[in-house]
């Protein structure tokens, strides 16, 4: 990579003194962008954001400019923008550093991205636990009301947007588009049956788009730079710069701005290596909702194809590395306990299998698990795969089958264990 290909895009004003405060942005281009994009028509933005191809930052990656076009262009109902700030996967903080460090670039993404979607209320859901970027993103909204950028007639172009900044109640599940909307109407967070989409009746059963932070976010460098510039970055079919959150056995956790489709070879030469040289086992490319690679993976590409082709997701750019210390199925054990806990209940497959998950694999860590509970546990996860009403469900099996699939002998070593200890069981009773 070369080093202009490095230069920071969306993480460039973080190390600015007080970058979160209005006047820092604007020194750094802020707000420029807005008006740039108030001369011209929502049909224009939305051209505009299909052209960069820019894809949602959320984990699914789809094209942003082509979910901007599924509402409809009349204004017979309100229409609603909502952020997905509720960042909740394992292993995912970059939505939340970026929300620390620098609010207004979020805000004016959400006024542009309202305006091309003829919407004049926006809805910010910010993970519950998150208090301190809470209250970085509603002392920034006070400072763009104050300063014109929000509230009626902004910069005098006759478009009003009132922005509120909501704060969750700590449910994975309300990251899930669907679910977060009943939060935000005030009712228990599960997702909902689809279709209806959100963009035909979403908040309040008007047309809604919800988008996740750093889509949003991007927003601004694409109205000033356009979309080829934009698409400079990247790859072909996953343009643009992304943060990659790095933790684990690393010298130097953190995030890392780099284009789409670094490997994660070149990420840890930037975090510095592997903790005390101990040497990668396993590691998420996308959170742990995605597939495990191993080490014969370092040299995939992370963007949406090259996970995908190599047999995971890129999800949220979670990147969780593990070095040959850790057990596999401990690991997979600790995150089948997360999905267990967050899984909403509303369908049967993910309550119940998350449940049965769980046990076999506490069991198993215990030392108390048999060679068939290897394949019970696939099993479950078949029944899992596919078959849940949202996403949850999908992503509990990922760590497990995966990790069966790369780990198998130390699933098998565990239960060999058992075998061996068996015996002096027999012979004590």
């Amino acid at each position: 990579m070369t080093a202009d290909a490095l230069t920071p895009v969306l993480t460039k004003r973080w190390l600015s003194p007080q970058s979160w405060r209005l006047a820092t942005y604007e020194k750094l281009e802020g707000y420029t962008a807005l008006r740039k994009a108030l001369s011209g028509t929502p049909e224009q933005l939305v051209q505009l954001v299909k052209d960069a191809g820019l894809r949602g930052r959320g984990g699914a990656g789809f094209p942003a400019g082509v979910k901007w076009s599924f509402m409809p262009p009349n204004e017979d109902k309100p229409h609603y923008l909502v952020i997905n700030a509720d960042e909740g996967e394992p292993g995912t903080c970059k939505d939340i550093p970026l929300m620390m460090a620098d609010p207004h670039s979020l805000i004016e993404g959400c006024i542009i991205a309202a305006y091309a979607m003829r919407s004049h209320h926006c809805f910010i859901y910010v993970r519950g636990e998150a208090l301190h970027p809470i209250r970085r993103l509603n002392s920034a909204v006070r400072e763009a009301y104050a300063a014109g950028y929000l509230g009626k007639n902004i910069l005098g172009s006759g478009f009003d947007l009132d922005i509120t900044v909501h704060a969750g109640a700590g449910a994975y599940i309300c990251g899930e588009e669907t679910a977060l909307l009943d939060s935000l109407e005030g009712r228990r967070g599960q997702p909902r049956l689809k279709p209806p989409f959100p963009a035909a009746a979403g908040l309040y059963a008007a047309p809604t788009t919800v988008n996740n932070v750093e889509t949003i976010a991007s927003v601004p460098y694409i109205v000033n730079g356009g979309a080829d510039w934009f698409r400079m970055m990247g790859t072909e079919k996953s343009p643009g710069p992304k943060i990659y959150s790095i933790s684990g056995h690393v010298e130097k956790p953190g995030q890392y701005e780099a284009p789409l489709g670094t490997t994660l070879r070149q990420l840890l030469e930037m975090a510095g290596g592997m903790k005390d040289g101990i040497p990668l086992k396993f590691w998420t490319p996308g959170g742990s909702s995605t597939p495990l690679f191993t080490a014969e993976h370092l040299d995939v590409p992370l963007d949406f194809e090259g996970a995908a082709e190599a047999g995971s997701m890129l999800g949220t750019t979670a990147v969780q590395v593990f070095n040959e210390t850790v057990s596999v199925p401990w690991a997979v054990m600790k995150w089948t306990q997360f999905y267990e806990h967050e899984s909403c209940g509303k369908c049967t497959p993910c309550r119940e299998g998350t449940y049965w998950l769980a046990q076999i694999l506490e069991r198993m860590v215990a030392g108390k698990g048999t060679e068939s509970d290897i394949d019970t546990l696939l099993d479950v996860c078949d029944n899992i795969l596919g078959r849940s009403f949202c996403a949850l469900g999908d992503g509990a099996t990922s760590p497990i089958t995966s990790g069966i699939k790369y780990f198998r002998d130390e699933f098998v070593a565990l239960c060999e264990k058992n075998r061996a200890r068996s015996p002096e069981l027999v012979g004590a009773s």
